[in-house]
């Protein structure tokens, strides 16, 4: 049961992290004109269409869960199927988390660099 649970957690966590960034709002050096919320919405949607990122965090996902089972394998000399378990989900949620963090990085500086592109002088 605890592996279940653990699993559940780890894909809960990577699918909260799924629009992090695209939903950036950045600070701009002057006033927003008018027609500012219609560019960074346009903006955000463009961010949060990259899924290529999302083909990166599940790789490392991956990645991470055979790493944490053959860790956990030879670690746990008593349970080592438990272990590789345990050190799956535990690679998983490491490895996934890393690259969406990664991911959302990648989604701000689209939206920063897509409302620059508009002319909006962005600070941050």
């Amino acid at each position: 049961m605890k592996p279940v649970f653990l699993s559940l957690f780890a894909a809960a966590t990577l699918a909260a992290c799924d629009d992090m960034g695209a939903n950036y709002t950045p600070i701009l050096d002057g006033p927003q004109t008018a027609a500012f919320q219609s560019d960074l919405a346009a903006c955000q949607t463009l961010a949060k269409s990259q899924r290529q990122f999302d083909h990166e965090t599940m790789a490392a996902a991956t990645m991470g869960m055979g790493a944490g089972a053959l860790i956990g394998a030879l670690d746990d000399d008593h349970d080592p199927l438990g272990g590789a378990i345990g050190g799956a989900v535990a690679g998983a949620l490491t490895g996934g988390v890393a690259s969406a963090v990664s991911v959302s990085d990648r989604r701000q500086s689209i939206v920063i660099e897509c409302l620059r592109g508009r002319g909006y002088r962005v600070v941050g």
